[in-house]
């Protein structure tokens, strides 16, 4: 038996997997808590890393290895390969007005046409701009900018800070790939390069961007090394396991998924996301949807929301509630929860671009305010907030022929059943997996053989299109 071995580097958590090459089937995991905040020292990944991998019976016999991270994160390094400061996750809004001034000095449609995305806060250009406004003495050190996932592979193959790493801080060997490069808003996925006029801008136009070294951005089934030994991860004499390039948690969850042209993915976690699968990029020079690359050379045009299961967390903790019950009430509420129309803005929202917004409940009326209502429109708002991101993919031309749900809030049965009345496509449910995990496992086994390998997907639930549009005409007016 093969194995390779697959990573989920996310918000949350270092999840890790390893499947056999041949039949997909997961053989062994292993997990590890990641520090709560919206910025984190990058160390503490590295160390969740070694003791997921640990977890998860260490490398032995594991031939081929692959990092799917957390987009968007900045990772800012000092010419001896030392973090300069904590990092920046996606989920920080502080360099919102950041992205604005961006905006306004480039211009929307510029940054679509340049790099298929318009900045938000979210995104890693974003967050420099922030660092050179806000602290200059470490602006004025970069000499190398990195994503969760470059640093982390990088960290893997033996290069590190000077004198804690058996390879030095080699700088130039940093690498990532299209599909979170595609994230920065100053990489092309179209034409596979940087922007380093882009780059040069969030550094207030003062030669940084041309100077500060990037990873570079390997082909998606290359090769971007193989494992240094290390007191982290040690490895028996002799053996030789292979770094896959890696990949943003998007592109490796439609990997593991096998997710193919007319499929909409959505998954619903901490925040949540709306993903299809493209052979020609797509350009929103509105900025809603993000017109990232893919993991295998394809495009992955993306709406993301703030607000996703955490919604329906602080719903089912002011109704004294379970996940399940929550479930159960919203079930027996008509659709449309008797007007009741929760906007789910509760922590700012990245889509509609909102980083101020907060949460608001419409149609409060003697006969709508009941727990079941309550319930329902919980999920129905969080629900419908998925979908204006589904109708602007759409729009842009993409087709969309079915659902793929997958996160926590995707196993509850409400949801399922809400989901197919909100979307008014099919909605298929895969079993319960750690498919960003199980995407960056079949890239490492890309990296070792050559040739992507085929698994297939499971299907747990099966729903077919429910046309109760008055959810969707709800929640739009009210949006409006």
């Amino acid at each position: 038996m093969t194995l390779v071995a697959g990573v989920d580097s996310s918000t949350q958590s270092c999840k890790v997997v390893v499947r056999d090459l041949d039949t997909g089937a997961t053989v062994r995991t292993g997990r590890a808590d990641h520090p709560a905040g919206t910025e984190v020292d990058p160390d503490q990944w590295w160390r969740a890393l070694a003791a997921a991998v640990d977890d998860a019976g260490g490398l032995d016999g594991v031939s081929a290895i692959s990092i799917a991270g957390q987009q968007h994160g900045m990772v800012v390094l000092d010419d001896a390969g030392r973090v300069i400061r904590p990092a920046l996750l996606w989920n920080d809004t502080r360099s919102a007005p950041a992205a604005r001034a961006l905006i306004d000095e480039i211009g929307a449609t510029a940054f679509a046409e340049r790099t298929g995305t318009v900045p938000v806060a979210s995104f890693t250009l974003t967050k420099l701009r922030w660092l050179h406004d806000a602290e200059p003495a470490n602006a004025a050190r970069v000499a190398a900018v990195a994503l969760p996932h470059d640093w982390l592979t990088w960290r893997l193959r033996g290069y590190g800070p000077e004198g804690e790493s058996p390879l030095g801080p080699v700088l130039e060997a940093l690498t990532t790939d299209r599909s979170d490069a595609s994230g920065t808003s100053y990489f092309n996925s179209a034409t596979g390069r940087y922007d380093r006029a882009l780059l040069d801008a969030a550094f207030g136009n003062s030669g940084a961007g041309d100077r500060m070294i990037l990873p570079t951005v390997i082909a998606p089934g290359a090769r971007a090394g193989t494992v240094t030994p290390s007191p982290e991860f040690p490895i028996r004499a002799g053996d030789v396991v292979v770094v896959g390039a890696g990949a943003g948690d998007n592109a490796g969850a439609a990997l593991g998924l096998g997710a193919a042209a007319g499929d909409v993915v959505v998954s619903i976690g901490t925040s949540g996301t709306v993903f299809a699968v493209t052979e020609s990029a797509t350009i929103d020079p509105g900025g809603t949807v993000a017109g990232f690359a893919d993991a295998t050379g394809n495009f992955l045009p993306l709406v993301a929301t703030l607000n996703a299961a955490r919604v329906l967390d602080a719903v089912a903790n002011l109704l004294g509630v379970t996940h399940d019950e929550l479930g159960e009430l919203a079930l027996q509420a008509d659709p449309g929860a008797h007007g009741l129309v929760l906007q789910p803005y509760f922590e700012g929202e990245r889509t509609p671009n909102l980083p101020e917004a907060t949460a608001t409940l419409f149609g409060l009326t003697l006969a709508a305010t009941t727990r079941p209502n309550l319930a329902r429109a919980a999920i129905e708002g969080m629900l419908s907030a998925l979908a204006d991101g589904l109708r602007a993919v759409t729009d842009l031309g993409v087709e969309a022929t079915r659902i793929l749900l997958i996160g926590g809030a995707a196993q509850n049965p409400a949801v399922q059943r809400i989901a197919a009345q909100v979307f008014g496509l099919p909605v298929y449910v895969p079993l319960p997996g750690e498919y960003v995990a199980a995407g960056a496992a079949r890239q490492a086994g890309w990296a070792l053989t050559g040739e992507l390998p085929v698994w297939s997907t499971e299907i747990a639930v099966t729903l077919p299109a429910d046309t109760a549009t008055v959810i969707g005409e709800q929640y739009a007016a009210r949006r409006a």
